[in-house]
């Protein structure tokens, strides 16, 4: 299971799954499954890093192991 801080950093923007889900072009059962540890498509956590408000050389905050 991969440790990733998708859930804290929305958490911590006051943005909801359903938010984040719409703004990454995702469905928010995707949302769900990332933040509960499982893998995703490099394309996925692109669309999720800049979602958040991120650039992607950013992506070590969200995504530390990924």
């Amino acid at each position: 299971m991969e440790h990733n801080r998708v859930k804290e950093v929305r958490e911590s923007l006051l943005m909801s799954k359903a938010e984040l889900a719409r703004k990454a072009d995702v469905s928010p059962l995707t949302i769900t499954r990332i933040e509960r540890g499982s893998p995703c498509r490099m394309e996925t956590m692109r669309k999720i890093i800049l979602a958040l408000g991120y650039k992607l050389t950013d992506k070590g905050k969200v995504f530390p192991n990924g």
